[in-house]
């Protein structure tokens, strides 16, 4: 099965143009080390990956890495330079875009036999024309016809997208010697900016919502625009959690003459690293809209977009250009692939958190790794370790889980925070600090201990307070310690639930065929559905909400439950009608497993409403 969205990268000889990915899967970013070069790994065989450009220290690192690794020269570009971050940002994707080249130009170049990469590529192909073609030119015994199918091959093949994601929340404006320097050196804006001037034809992911300056901003760059050939060298892809979020971006980026060539549907619980819970709505419910509305959408969208190149007086395109819909979070199995790809017509899946127990893929070190696999639920936690105040998914037995408990027991919480990209707070001074930092929580402590509230809402805020980890240092500990870049980091692990489902540290080449449905590569024969576990987590969440908002840690109504509530039970519904599309065995344990939690739903509001109710309304 192939898809018609495609990212492009330009026609120099580095890819075909018939409109057909080799893959229907990519490897979504995860944190800001884990795929940081995962393109160099992967893009040569047809695979599409993400970058996190958010952490420049890290990128800056990297580029000195691998121009070393590769007898390149490397020029530092230090960070009190003018617009260092951007022009770091900008130097390493024209890095790995120009080794993506070589390696691909090296793969195609390569003899059709075993254990060449050339080979490596087709085999990982799923079933498509392009490995049907591949199979049919092995069978061919004329020497000359098989020669001439094998040079056809090699025109046909592409690379994958070096595709980079900018966290739209992380944007808070920086400062020089004090003074707070122009908006358009904020960290999102920046990295945008050290983006667009790459030599990249590729795709821009937006996750964690609506920016308006980033969005205006990125309508000063030529590349998210259409060429003379129509062609929009640089696309946008959103990353949303609903249908409403898909409309509301999309038309505020229509209006500026930007197109979205992607909505990238990820579950808001069942996911890697931060999850950006919902008020219950659930996958199913999710993709169901956005695929039945997506023609009408894209009209919609379209007439906005059309006015706007018109009025800014930029090339038009004669129709819509492809706007393509993909769905990750908690994918685990080759059936839920399938099933999620043809019921909602979607263009492709998101596969991350397995791709932790890759290591030719993904970035982590041996001890890591080993506890990665051998990871039982209790080892893996959704937390409010993040400085953003959003709930983020950790591996509780990291180096930096431990570091962090063992400064709360010296009486020494927080970090001396070494980067300082989630600076945000000011609440105790002009000059903002972060909330996982030393200085931020020492305070913070204080000022709690010395309110008026009872010993027990002490004790809960100040857990929330020191609860909160040095991030945006530590998820780039393990690149730093894989690669010998430095052996003192502490590395932070933001796997999604699902690993708990694998234990086998794997390769590339099995990992694929796992989400193919050639092997199975599941170590739990007793796991729950997708979309049993995302309502599991969405149910234990709300119970968590419900009886903290009942001590008065956190400020909820009762609407807002209800509101809640009434999600959940309408995605219940669905998923009961959804149940007929399942086999007869499957239908049987979905609809157990769903009525089970369904009574559990039930339960929380006939035991804890009430209470609650008196506490946060009046």
């Amino acid at each position: 099965m192939t898809s018609p969205c495609n990212n492009i990268r330009g026609d120099d000889g580095k890819g075909d143009f018939d409109g057909n990915k080799p893959h229907t899967f990519h490897i979504p970013v995860m944190g800001t080390g884990f795929t940081i070069d995962t393109p160099l790994k992967v893009a040569r065989y047809g695979i599409d990956s993400v970058i996190s450009i958010g952490d420049d220290i890290l990128i800056e690192r990297m580029r000195k890495y691998h121009c070393e690794k590769y007898n390149l020269d490397y020029v530092p570009i230090p960070a009190g330079e003018e617009d260092a971050r951007a022009r770091r940002i900008t130097a390493y994707l024209d890095l790995v875009n120009s080794l993506v080249a070589e390696q691909f130009q090296t793969l195609r170049s390569a003899p059709f036999e075993p254990g060449s990469d050339l080979t490596r590529y087709f085999k990982m192909l799923p079933v498509s024309p392009l490995k049907r073609d591949y199979d049919d030119m092995l069978a061919t015994t004329d020497t000359q016809i098989r020669f001439q199918k094998q040079e056809a091959l090699r025109k046909r093949l592409r690379p994958g997208s070096i595709d980079v994601n900018i966290m739209t929340k992380v944007d808070h404006d920086r400062f020089r010697d004090g003074v707070r320097l122009p908006p358009e050196y904020s960290l999102a804006m920046s990295s945008l900016r050290g983006y667009a001037r790459s030599s990249l034809r590729s795709s821009i992911v937006l996750s964690a919502g609506l920016n308006r300056r980033l969005f205006t901003y990125m309508a000063s760059f030529d590349d998210f625009f259409p060429d003379d050939s129509g062609v929009i060298k640089k696309k946008i892809v959103l990353k949303v959690s609903d249908y409403r979020s898909a409309v509301i971006q999309g038309k505020l980026l229509a209006k500026l003459g930007l197109w979205v060539s992607e909505f990238r549907v990820e579950s808001g619980l069942n996911c890697g690293g931060h999850a950006f819970a919902t008020k219950g709505f659930l996958m199913g419910p999710i993709l169901a809209e956005l695929s039945r509305e997506k023609k009408q959408l894209v009209e919609k969208l379209f007439t906005l977009y059309d006015n706007a190149l018109k009025k800014s007086g930029r090339i038009r395109v004669s129709e819509p250009p492809q706007l393509c819909l993909t769905v990750q979070g908690g994918i685990n199995t080759a059936d839920e692939d399938s099933f999620l790809m043809s019921h909602y017509k979607l263009d492709g899946t998101g596969w991350g958190t397995p791709f932790l127990l890759v290591p030719e893929v993904t970035n982590i070190d041996e001890e890591h790794l080993r506890k990665l696999a051998a990871a039982q639920n209790e080892d893996v936690s959704l937390s409010e370790n993040s400085p953003l105040g959003v709930p983020f998914w950790i591996l509780r037995n990291s180096a930096s889980e431990e570091l962090r408990r063992l400064r709360i027991q010296q009486g020494k919480p927080g970090s001396l925070c070494p980067k300082g990209f989630l600076k945000s707070n000011t609440e105790f001074s002009e000059n903002p600090t972060c909330p996982a930092s030393h200085t931020y929580q020492v305070l913070k402590v204080q000022q709690i201990a010395n309110n008026d509230e009872k010993p027990e809402i002490k004790a809960a805020r100040i857990k929330k307070v020191v609860s909160k980890s040095c991030i945006c240092n530590d998820l780039a500990g393990g690149v730093m310690l894989k690669n010998g870049i430095s052996q003192e980091a502490h590395p932070a692990i933001c796997c999604g639930p699902g690993i708990v489902n694998f234990t086998q540290i794997t390769t590339l080449e099995r990992m694929v065929d796992h989400i193919y449905g050639r092997l199975s590569l599941l170590s739990r024969a007793e796991r729950q559905h997708i979309f049993i576990k995302e309502l599991n987590l969405y149910i234990d969440y709300l119970r968590k909400e419900i009886e903290e908002s009942s001590q008065g840690i956190i400020e909820r109504t009762a609407s807002y439950f209800q509101e809640f509530k009434k999600n959940l039970s309408d995605g219940i519904d669905y998923y009961r009608q959804l149940a007929d599309r399942f086999t007869l065995t499957q239908k049987e344990k979905f609809l157990s497993d769903l009525e089970k939690l369904n009574q559990e739903l039930e339960n929380i509001f006939s035991g804890l409403i009430p209470d609650m109710t008196l506490r946060t309304t009046g």
